[in-house]
């Protein structure tokens, strides 16, 4: 019977609110793991050894060669670029010296160049790295990477939305390795942009996650909608089926 087979859901819903009131908040963290992560005043720089990856896009700059002369070239999905006259080069995996190297042995084969700095390729889009901000923000998702991004910058650019816990942000360097676990602290993301409290602004690397739970109430609010929402959209798909068919008994 469709009402017994509700109350029994609602019930179940019940059961598990009560659950979720008792584990809201319990997010596994070390708060000694921030010191594997960087402030911001204590470099300059952050990645000193950019490694180039599609779909990166770099340009070449060389005046005594007008054909590559600031031309542009992204990184396709097999790792080339390909020039006029230069063919086809490989350049993911590269640093930018070493790609510099490469252009300048081709063009040197021939071109007859001078000076100490030739040629020099650049980065213009740095699209191969990216970090992620996820949970309760307005525009979640990856970010790209720009060497220089802090937990702040990511936060303000990402918008917490009204059912962010912002208290209890979590900030996440995965592990590529399976001896070496993740580094989690977490952050009051409002005492850094209401107290000025800069302590815990971090920099953000390549592949870390900031991630912005719900509140307590935006997560029971959440797990109600998805055990009451289809029992509503149930009751109303009877209830119009019933205005279509004429009926105006009770369902059983």
């Amino acid at each position: 019977m469709i009402h017994g087979r509700a109350i029994r859901r609602g019930g179940l819903a019940v059961l598990l609110l009560a659950g979720l009131i008792g584990l809201t908040g319990c997010y596994s963290y070390n708060p000694e793991d921030i010191a594997a992560f960087i402030k911001p005043d204590q470099v300059n720089v952050t990645a000193e050894k950019y490694v180039l990856q599609p779909p990166d896009e770099i340009e070449v700059q060389c005046t005594k060669v007008p054909e590559i002369h600031l031309q542009r070239q992204r990184i396709r999905p097999d790792g080339k670029v390909s020039f006029e006259g230069l063919g086809e080069i490989d350049v993911a995996g590269k640093t930018v010296v070493e790609i510099t190297g490469i252009f300048k042995t081709r063009v040197a084969e021939l071109y007859k160049l001078t000076g100490d700095y030739p040629i020099d390729v650049r980065v213009t889009t740095p699209t191969s790295k990216v970090y992620y901000v996820l949970g309760q923000v307005r525009d979640p998702g990856p970010k790209m990477y720009t060497g220089r991004d802090n937990l702040l910058s990511a936060l303000a650019m990402a918008v917490p939305t009204p059912m962010a816990w912002e208290e209890k942000v979590l900030v996440i360097r995965p592990s590529p390795l399976e001896n070496v676990r993740p580094r989690v602290f977490k952050v009051n993301y409002y005492h850094i942009i209401e107290r000025g409290d800069a302590r815990m602004n971090v920099l953000v690397q390549e592949g870390d996650i900031i991630y912005v739970p719900p509140t307590p109430l935006a997560s029971i609010g959440m797990t109600l909608e998805e055990f009451i929402g289809p029992i509503g959209r149930a009751f109303t798909t009877i209830f119009y089926a019933q205005r279509a068919g004429g009926g105006g008994g009770t369902a059983y």
